[in-house]
C-alpha cells in the first residue's frame, strides 16, 4: 500500500487504499492485521484507519476480532448467491425507474461508459473494462433516484471481487458482456422501461449462473464438498 497524501480527502483516500489492497490480494484473505500496523504502512494516524475499517466491515470485507485486530474475509459461494439475489431485487426495479425518469445526461453517460468498455475490450484490458462496467451500473442506479441503493449495490460488487472471481475468458468473453450492456443501454434510450428492466434481469441472471457454476466446479476440483445451491434461479428469472 502507498502512504496517504494528507492534503487529499483523507477519509476517502484511506478507504480507497485499504479497499484496493483487499481486492488486489495485497491484504490476504484470512489474515489478521492490526490497526496500528495498517496506519504505519499508510503513514497516517490510527483513528481514520479504524473509521475506514468500520466501513469495510459493514461491506463484509473485514471482521473485527476483539483484542486481536481485523481479519480480511473471503467470499463464499453462498455469499455470491446472496449478492446476485439482492442485486436482482434492487437493480431490476432501479432500471425500470431510471428508464421512466430519464434524468438529464443518463443516455450520454451510458454511451460514454460503453465507449470505454469497447476500447477496453479491443485491448483486452479486463481491469479497465470492469471499471467501466461498474460505472455503467452505477449510472443507472443513481438515475433511479435512490442513492442509498446505488451505494449499496456498489459495495456488493466488492464481495465478488474479494473472491477473485470473473467469467471473462472462462465462461464468456468481453464482447459477450459488452453486448448485454449495449442491449440495456439501447432500451433505456428508447424508453422501454419494462424491456430495459428485463434486459438487466437477464444480464444479472446470466452472470450469476455462469459465475456460480464456474466457482462450484473449482470448489469441487479442489477436492472439497460443494455446498448446495440456495437459490432457485429459475424462479428469480420470472
Amino acid at each position: 500500500m502507498r502512504q496517504i497524501d494528507t492534503d487529499r480527502n483523507l477519509a476517502k483516500a484511506i478507504l480507497d487504499e485499504l479497499r484496493g489492497a483487499i481486492v488486489s490480494g495485497e491484504l490476504v484473505p484470512g489474515t489478521l492485521y492490526s490497526v496500528h500496523d495498517l496506519a504505519a504502512r499508510l503513514g497516517v494516524s490510527r483513528t481514520p484507519v479504524r473509521e475506514a475499517l468500520i466501513q469495510l466491515a459493514e461491506r463484509g470485507m473485514v471482521r473485527f476480532e476483539r483484542n486481536r485486530g481485523i481479519r480480511v474475509l473471503q467470499t463464499s459461494l453462498h455469499d455470491l448467491e446472496e449478492v446476485f439475489a439482492i442485486r436482482l431485487l434492487l437493480e431490476v426495479p432501479a432500471t425500470f425507474r431510471a428508464t421512466g425518469q430519464r434524468t438529464p445526461g443518463l443516455v450520454a453517460d451510458l454511451r460514454s461508459r460503453l465507449d470505454e468498455m469497447r476500447r477496453a475490450a479491443a485491448e483486452h484490458d479486463e481491469t479497465a473494462f470492469m471499471a467501466a462496467d461498474r460505472r455503467f451500473h452505477e449510472a443507472i442506479n443513481m438515475a433511479s433516484g435512490n442513492l442509498r441503493l446505488a451505494r449499496y449495490v456498489d459495495s456488493l460488487r466488492d464481495m465478488v471481487l474479494l473472491r477473485g472471481s470473473s467469467t471473462v475468458d472462462t465462461s464468456r468473453g468481453l464482447g459477450d458482456i459488452l453486448a448485454e450492456h449495449e442491449a440495456i443501454a439501447e432500451l433505456i434510450e428508447t424508453g422501454g422501461a419494462d424491456e430495459a428492466a428485463d434486459a438487466m434481469r437477464q444480464h444479472l441472471l446470466t452472470t450469476a449462473r455462469l459465475l456460480i457454476a464456474q466457482e462450484s466446479a473449482e470448489f469441487s476440483g479442489a477436492g472439497e464438498q460443494v455446498p448446495p445451491v440456495s437459490y432457485d434461479w429459475t424462479r428469480l428469472a420470472n
